[in-house]
């Protein structure tokens, strides 16, 4: 069921972590030269690995609980990799002497807010079902 509120939030969520990453810097060096996600293996690895799976949850639409689940596990993945990405912002550029740290650092919390609202979405269906079922 491509057509809910949650399948488009999660094909935001995925466009987000897998298509910006190759646009945005996500920060900058000391010499002022972006550096790109792409640069990196282990920061590409988790946002294609986020991406990943946000599409894989959207087919998952059968089962509600799983897809929560995956849900939550991914919004962990990109807590995660915000860490990451500030802890290497803060050792590669010097800290506080930088003063650019990108915008690309802000793809994780936007893709978060994208799983949440969808986690919400697929709770109230949830919701909903059981409701249905309690009245049968």
């Amino acid at each position: 069921m491509i057509q809910r509120i949650q399948s488009i939030y999660l094909i935001l969520a995925a466009a987000v972590s897998a298509g910006l990453l190759f646009l945005i810097p996500v920060f900058s060096t000391a010499e002022g030269e972006p550096v790109y996600a792409t640069g990196r293996i282990e920061l590409l690895a988790m946002f294609l690995g986020s991406a990943l799976l946000s599409f894989i949850t959207i087919f998952l639409f059968k089962n509600r609980k799983l897809q929560f689940v995956l849900g939550r596990l991914n919004i962990i993945l990109n807590f995660i990799l915000l860490g990451v990405l500030v802890y290497q912002s803060q050792i590669l550029s010097g800290g506080a002497a930088a003063p650019e740290k990108g915008i690309g650092m802000l793809i994780p919390i936007i893709s978060i807010v994208f799983i949440a609202l969808a986690n919400k979405a697929i709770k109230r269906d949830e919701d909903l079902v059981k409701s249905v079922d309690r009245l049968r």
